[in-house]
């Protein structure tokens, strides 16, 4: 019967994005047009209630090029892998990621590499997923290490290292995989690894007083632990972390935006998220790992989510 143009749409986001990016404030205003999105979400089916993802002024990658701090004694190199999502959509993200790191003394670098797939693979569409798996190994393979990890700010795209690359590639191909899954960290991951080897401390971050309410991401409750990511916003001594007992947010990836599921994803999305959100102060800073969650909690209650690297590179001491 074919591949659907919805599923075609969200499979090939990054490639979409990527020529958007071409002329980002144009692709910005057609998303923002009532008109043109009434339109194009009405072609794709896609829930006339939300709102498009919007692309950066710049890619992640571009910035990272002209912006990225040196280190004359660099306490280690990372890789960092700017996914999809991070390059294109959630750039201030990775911004701060790679300020937070190069002001905490390490060498940052992205590397070459490809998308992770992971739209792929939700849409089914494996020899899609298995090219670009077999791709970024063989980019990555003669890199990553215990002294050089990869680092990733969306855990739905690192985790694929560590999930589903193993399972897509055969022979020496999925040797390196499972090799390089070793060394595939979430950034909060690699941030506690770094602070119980002394590396990290609390007195470079503020001693103010904040609240954090954290919505954890599904892959990383799944495939890994919340409890790094816990661990990393406590590092500022007067930061009070409460984690939401909650499960899927609701809009898990793209299922939230397709027309049929927008009212079952809102109905999942007030089960405990969306009530929680609501009743936190002002003050409080809502945090969340996760791009599509981070998109669910602003169309279902108003706030604004932030990452939780983006959390702790603001709750640096010094001025930055």
């Amino acid at each position: 019967n074919g591949i659907p143009l919805r599923t075609r749409a969200i499979a090939h986001i990054a490639s979409l994005n990527k020529l958007g990016m071409i002329l980002p404030d144009v692709y910005n205003s057609l998303m923002k047009n009532k008109l043109f999105s009434k339109f194009l979400k009405a072609r794709l089916k896609f829930a006339s209630e939300r709102n498009l993802p919007l692309l950066a002024k710049t890619s992640l990658r571009r910035w990272a090029k002209r912006n990225t701090p040196k280190s004359e004694n660099p306490l280690g190199k990372v890789f960092l892998f700017a996914d999809e999502f991070t390059n294109y959509n959630d750039v201030e993200a990775g911004k701060a990621a790679i300020r937070l790191l190069a002001f905490l003394g390490y060498e940052v670098v992205i590397p070459k590499h490809t998308d992770s797939g992971r739209s792929f693979l939700s849409k089914g569409m494996l020899r899609k997923a298995r090219s670009k798996a077999a791709k970024n190994v063989a980019l990555l393979k003669h890199l990553i290490s215990e002294s050089t990890p990869l680092i990733g700010i969306e855990p739905s795209a690192i985790l694929t290292f560590r999930d589903e690359y193993p399972d897509l590639l055969r022979g020496e191909e999925k040797d390196n995989a499972i090799a390089i899954a070793k060394h595939a960290l979430m950034f909060d991951e690699f941030i506690m690894r770094e602070a119980e080897k002394g590396k990290i401390t609390s007195s470079v971050f503020t001693d103010s007083e904040k609240h954090i309410v954290l919505h954890g991401h599904c892959h990383q409750k799944a495939l890994a632990s919340t409890e790094p990511t816990k661990a990393m916003l406590s590092l500022p001594v007067n930061y009070k972390v409460r984690e939401l007992k909650t499960g899927c947010c609701g809009m898990a990836g793209s299922f939230g935006y397709e027309q049929e599921h927008y009212e079952l994803s809102m109905k999942v999305g007030e089960l405990v998220l969306f009530p929680e959100v609501r009743k936190a102060k002002d003050d409080t800073i809502i945090a969340a790992p996760g791009t599509s969650c981070r998109h669910q909690i602003k169309d279902g209650t108003g706030r604004t989510a932030y990452h939780p690297v983006e959390v702790l590179y603001m709750a640096l001491k010094t001025d930055h």
